[in-house]
Parts: C-alpha cells; structure tokens; sequence
C-alpha cells in the first residue's frame, strides 16, 4: 500500500460505500509543524470493513458508531482501517495533521518580507 489511492481502489471502495457528509475542522493557530484536525464522516456501507485516507502525524481517538478504536491497531500512516461496519456508519478521527511544502497537503508558508502566514492547499491527503 502507498499513500496514493489507486483508481482501482476508489473504484472499488465508491461501489460499496456511499458517503452522507463529512465535516473536516483544522486548527490552523498553531505555529509549530502540526495542526490538529478533527474528521467527522457519516456513511452507508454494504462491506464490513473500509478505510479512509489520513496522512498525519499521529491520530489521537478514533470513534465508531459511538465505540472506540484503537488508534495504534488502526491508523496506518496513512489510512484508518475501519471494522465492524454497519449498513450506517459516523467516524470520528481526531489527528495531529502535518504541514507539507510538496504541493500536496496543507502548506503552511511565513513570508519574511511581510511576516504575514499564507495557507495553501488542493485539497488532496
């Protein structure tokens, strides 16, 4: 597994998951390397068990259909693996996000010229 989804992998999760929303809050006050997310998805599934994307630093709690999960058995480096789905499903991922100067990720940028902080994104993991 990488960190990329395949085509054929979003194929195949996208036949049996159907996402209802997903609510994505960052907190972008910090100044240091990392900024904590809080990933709330409410989704249908015909499949027992799925992932989602992450590509973080650490996830701190991850919460089921209201049960806890073990973030250290889950999260991957880059995916959280989900088991025990439902026909509907919420996960809460709570996550130190990183700031990334790839051009994928969320950039974080200090101008030395105007001290100011700019934010960047494409909204990809």
């Amino acid at each position: 597994m990488t960190e990329n989804l395949t085509r054929a992998e979003a194929r195949d999760r996208s036949a049996v998951v159907t996402v209802t929303s997903c609510n994505v809050e960052l907190d972008l006050t910090g100044s240091g390397p990392t900024f904590p997310s809080t990933t709330t998805v409410v989704f249908d599934s015909t499949v027992a068990s799925t992932w989602i994307d992450l590509i973080a630093n650490g996830v701190r709690s991850i919460t089921l259909n209201g049960a806890s999960v073990n973030p250290a058995t889950a999260f991957t480096g880059a995916r959280v693996k989900l088991a025990g789905l439902q026909a509907h499903n919420t996960v809460v991922i709570k996550a130190d996000c990183v700031y990334m100067n790839t051009g994928e990720g969320l950039h974080r940028f200090v101008d030395p010229v105007d001290n100011e902080t700019y934010l960047y994104t494409q909204f990809e993991s």
